[in-house]
């Protein structure tokens, strides 16, 4: 009787363990930060309230080609926020346990499919929960190799300098992003 009981509960055990890897997969988890960029060993789920006094981090991609041109990408329509809008990123969350980098790098290879052979961190902007990583990259891709993630992105354009700063100050383009980038840029936008 005590095996039996003993095999049931090694069973339990094993269902528990099995039932939460699948739960897991589902979820996606994010170091918490603190308001000078620490992780406090908390962790955060998407899509559930941060707590008070805690970040989450968030990079962002300004896409180079090495001719100077820039990547833009429409947000796919069924977006929640700026559906429509065109954004001058690829970005998105860091995962639990990655840095600032290993995510951007990340979000450019799931958003647009290209690679970088250049990194440069422009700009840190924190805001009430958010811990925001601008990045630069230049890529030597062919233009017309960008991959669109569906339900993310629904088109793409290279614009040249010129075309990419009329973008950042037209009614198209995130107004956040616009004056980060704008930092960047050392340009003054209408934001």
């Amino acid at each position: 009787m005590l095996l039996v009981m003993y095999k049931m509960l090694n069973m339990q055990k094993k269902l528990l363990k099995v039932s939460r890897q699948l739960v897991s997969k589902d979820i996606e988890y994010w170091d918490a930060y603190d308001c000078n960029e620490n992780k406090i060993g908390f962790d955060l789920i998407r899509d559930e309230p941060i707590p008070r006094d805690m970040y989450h981090l968030v990079s962002e991609v300004l896409v180079s080609h090495e001719d100077g041109s820039f990547l833009i990408m429409k947000r796919d329509l069924q977006k929640q926020s700026y559906p429509g809008l065109y954004e001058a990123s690829a970005g998105g969350s860091a995962l639990k346990g990655e840095d600032a980098l290993e995510a951007a790098q990340r979000e450019l290879l799931e958003e647009t499919g290209l690679h970088a052979y250049s990194w440069e961190e422009i700009n840190t902007e924190i805001t009430h929960n958010t811990i925001y990583k601008s990045f630069v990259c230049i890529t030597k891709c062919l233009k017309s190799s960008v991959l669109l993630q569906q339900g993310e992105t629904s088109d793409f354009c290279w614009l040249n300098r010129e075309e990419f700063l009329s973008f950042l100050d037209s009614k198209w383009c995130i107004p956040a992003q616009k004056r980060r980038l704008s930092k960047y840029l050392g340009i003054k936008l209408t934001v």
